[in-house]
C-alpha cells in the first residue's frame, strides 16, 4: 500500500482513539450527546470509535480487519453526519465527521483491493 494509505490511516487512528475516549470521558461530549438526544448512545460511541482505532491497527497484522474496521468507521460517520444534519449544526461544524466518512472510505476501498 502506498503512503497516502499509511497517511490516512495513522490519521484515522489518531483521531478515533482521541475522540472515542472523548466520548467515554469528557463532559463536553456528554453535553453534545445530551443536545443531539442521543445521550444514552454515548458510551456505545466512544467504544466502537476506539475498537474501530485499534482494529485498523490490527489491520496491519490481519488485512480484513482494516476492511471492516474502516467500514465501520464510515458508516459511523455517515450515522453522526445525519445526526448533524437532523439537529441543524453549521455545515463547519459537520466537517470532521465528513472528513474522516472520506478518509475511511478511502481506506476500506484501499485495503479490500477493489478499484472500481
Amino acid at each position: 500500500m502506498g503512503l497516502v494509505y499509511h497517511v490516512a490511516n495513522a490519521v484515522s487512528i489518531a483521531l478515533f482513539l482521541y475522540y472515542g475516549m472523548a466520548c467515554l470521558v469528557a463532559d463536553g461530549m456528554a453535553d453534545e450527546f445530551e443536545r443531539y438526544g442521543l445521550s444514552r448512545f454515548r458510551r456505545v460511541t466512544g467504544a466502537l470509535e476506539v475498537l474501530g482505532a485499534l482494529g485498523l491497527l490490527a489491520g496491519y497484522l490481519i488485512p480484513t480487519l482494516s476492511v471492516l474496521s474502516a467500514g465501520g468507521l464510515s458508516v459511523l460517520m455517515l450515522l453522526g453526519l445525519g445526526v448533524r444534519v437532523k439537529v441543524r449544526d453549521p455545515l463547519l461544524e459537520m466537517v470532521p465527521a465528513l472528513f474522516l466518512l472520506v478518509v475511511n472510505t478511502f481506506i476500506a476501498i484501499q485495503a479490500s483491493g477493489w478499484s472500481g
